[in-house]
């Protein structure tokens, strides 16, 4: 489960993927000093999430735990709205990963033969490929997906090792301290401030994923401490690995500008070039992040195909009966894998239509999963406030420091999801402008639609509605007038 977990959170690569975000808006000091707040307040969250899984270990994750927590009036409807924020977080995170899996082989390419010209569209086919090959491994071998998972987590350590280790050895010209730790750059066009905020989004989407083990727990023996376990490691494992491999890669960045507008679309790949001095070396590191960022495919996509699996079982998602089938013979929900892979090609696609597609799918993947995140940290502090207080009961509790680390949690996730709406470059045009906030609008829209149309009527809530009726038992029972 750890290696499943970081396979999906995998830190450093997330980090090295999206490094053009953190380059043009802040540079160095915002990356570093970002990514150290954020994996602490990140740890509020992950507690608390390890605490709410080790409780109630369920595929369903954030929407069944809002199903339980929340007040009861409301907790349907809740867990409704959060199941869809889930769905759209894990699958629009899929899809960003093919993205960078596409840039990095397309960089490589480019840096092998520099008369080659990166286009968008070349960046969407290799991305539907990589779609395409997740998909078909899923289906066809997942009873490998443990052997996978084990061998991917040292195969992720040990390119941690060799990647920072040979660049740090090979760099002659690092850059001094006072750059790193203090020089602001700002390629956005707004003021620093503003550019600063919005750099805060790289180290976001570095630490993100970590709820993966919630979604896999009606899979792996012992669950209710192997998955909160899980879910705690990855963070605390990718937030030292994202650390060391963040100032390695500043000390070993050359010319700011360069590094940003890099022919191969990768700041990476041009980091690894400017420290090895050699082409071939380049593309070495390079392509042993590209073979962690291919497997990080196929685990998005279980995760992905089987948290799309738990809510179409409990009526969440139209043709639900057709999604939520299992196949006798490979014991896998091959609909819902099927599904999962044509919505990551549809976010996929936006990068046709607008110059930032990227950083659109980055944003709207990371706040859905940040929304989904907040909403069971929300139904906890409300039964706080409305003194229904649910016990957690199972091997990770938080006990009295439980309140105090869930508002932490909430209001840094608050936070951010606000943030992701900005736009990123000025002038705002339609080419540049941040659709994140039309995205989420549009998920919105169709489960209120849905919502009206068929799920209040169909929706039984999370595991078949055996939750919502736990939910109900623990509010009766916290209500009840104590007897002497």
């Amino acid at each position: 489960m750890i290696g499943f977990s970081f396979s999906i959170v995998t830190s450093w690569t997330a980090l090295g993927g999206v490094l053009i975000v953190g380059v043009e808006s802040g540079g160095p000091p915002v990356m570093i000093w970002s990514w150290l707040g954020i994996s602490l307040v990140t740890l509020s969250v992950a507690y608390s999430m390890a605490e709410m899984c080790s409780a109630y270990p369920v595929a369903g994750g954030q929407y069944s735990w809002v199903a339980i927590l929340a007040p009861q009036r409301w907790a349907r409807g809740f867990s409704y709205v959060c199941g869809w924020f889930m769905l759209i977080g894990i699958l629009a995170m899929g899809a960003t990963n093919n993205f960078i899996g596409a840039n990095f082989i397309l960089g490589m390419a480019n840096l092998n033969n520099p008369g080659y010209t990166i286009e968008r569209w070349h960046t969407v086919l290799v991305a539907y490929l990589i779609a395409f090959l997740a998909t078909i491994s899923n289906i066809f071998i997942p009873h490998w997906l443990n052997k996978i998972s084990k061998g991917i987590l040292v195969w992720n350590i040990c390119a941690f090792f060799v990647c920072f280790i040979t660049i740090l050895v090979t760099n002659d010209h690092k850059q001094p301290a006072s750059f790193v730790f203090g020089t602001f750059q700002n390629f956005t066009g707004f003021n620093p401030a503003y550019a600063a905020i919005l750099g805060i989004l790289q180290s976001a989407f570095g630490m993100c994923c970590y709820d993966a083990p919630s979604h896999m727990t009606e899979e792996i023996k012992n669950a209710r401490k192997e998955a909160p376990r899980a879910i705690v490691m990855s963070v605390y494992i990718g937030a030292v690995t994202g650390f060391i491999f963040l100032i390695s890669l500043s000390f070993c960045m050359g010319d700011i500008e360069a590094t940003a507008t890099t022919p191969t679309g990768v700041s990476v790949i041009e980091i690894f070039f400017n420290s090895t001095g050699s082409i071939a070396g380049a593309s070495a590191l390079a392509s042993l992040i590209t073979v962690i960022v291919l497997f990080c495919a196929n685990s998005l996509m279980a995760e992905g195909s089987r948290a799309v699996f738990a809510f179409a079982r409990d009526h969440g998602l139209p043709f639900s009966m057709t999604i939520s089938k299992v196949s006798p013979k490979r014991k896998v929900p091959i609909y819902a894998v099927l599904v999962t892979c044509l919505v990551q090609i549809a976010f996929n696609s936006i990068y046709f239509g607008t110059l930032t597609g990227f950083n659109t799918v980055i944003s709207i993947a990371t706040e859905g999963f940040y929304l989904s995140y907040a909403m069971p940290l929300l139904a906890r502090i409300l039964a706080h406030v409305t003194g229904k207080k649910h016990r957690l009961e199972g091997p990770y509790s938080l006990g009295r420091h439980g309140l105090a680390l869930n508002i932490i949690g909430f209001i840094f996730l608050t936070f951010c999801c606000i943030t992701f709406n900005f736009p990123s470059l000025k002038p705002v045009e339609s080419e540049n402008m941040n659709y994140t906030s039309a995205a989420i609008g549009v998920v919105m829209l169709i489960s209120i639609i849905t919502w009206i149309a068929t799920g209040r009527k169909r929706f039984t809530g999370p595991d078949r509605g055996h939750l919502l009726n736990v939910g109900r038992r623990e509010e009766v029972a916290a209500t009840a007038p104590k007897v002497a």
